[in-house]
């Protein structure tokens, strides 16, 4: 929240927890720090930014530039242990990122919500009882275990130039450049 206020969010990218590995979480969902070798869900975003709007691969993995031009980079879970994917779903942390997915979704600017994976889409019914002001974009997580796998897979989803041009006609920019 530091980084994107919520009067500045423009986009919304829901995750299941941070990454599990020594060093790679960054409290940003799917970034990691400067110096650390992309993740496999991270290298296939980077593919799909490739193949949506031909932005080549950066050299940096994290995604703070993101966050700082409104793309806020949210969990379900705020903690993971040690090689355990969502070993912390569900113990509590959902009453925190709920409420503050509702305060986006309340929000009357509107927002683009790309909800990828099953622990995203969960928070679809939420975002959409906030009325119809925001466009939900829904796709299979990009780990490459769903990537390519229907019924929507995540290569080839187009969420980035849809919300590219969703925001540009209600007057919001937003650049993905990293």
């Amino acid at each position: 929240m530091r980084l994107t206020s919520l009067s500045q969010t423009r986009v919304v990218i829901l995750g299941q927890d941070p990454y599990h590995g020594e060093g790679q979480a960054e409290g940003l969902a799917f970034s990691v720090p400067d110096g650390v070798k992309p993740p496999p869900s991270l290298r296939n975003i980077f593919k799909e930014l490739q193949r949506d709007l031909g932005q080549q691969p950066p050299m940096s993995a994290s995604l703070m530039p993101w966050a700082e031009r409104g793309v806020l980079l949210l969990n379900s879970a705020l903690t993971v242990e040690a090689g355990a994917p969502a070993s912390h779903a569900k113990k509590g942390w959902e009453a925190l990122t709920d409420g503050l997915i509702h305060a986006a979704a309340a929000d009357a600017a509107p927002k683009v919500f790309m909800l990828w994976g099953a622990h995203a889409q969960a928070k679809g019914a939420l975002i959409a009882a906030a009325g119809p002001q925001h466009l939900i974009l829904q796709a299979n997580h990009p780990s490459p275990l769903s990537a390519l796998r229907p019924p929507v897979p995540f290569i080839g989803c187009g969420h980035f130039s849809q919300a590219q041009a969703w925001l540009a006609a209600r007057g919001r920019t937003l650049s993905w450049a990293l």
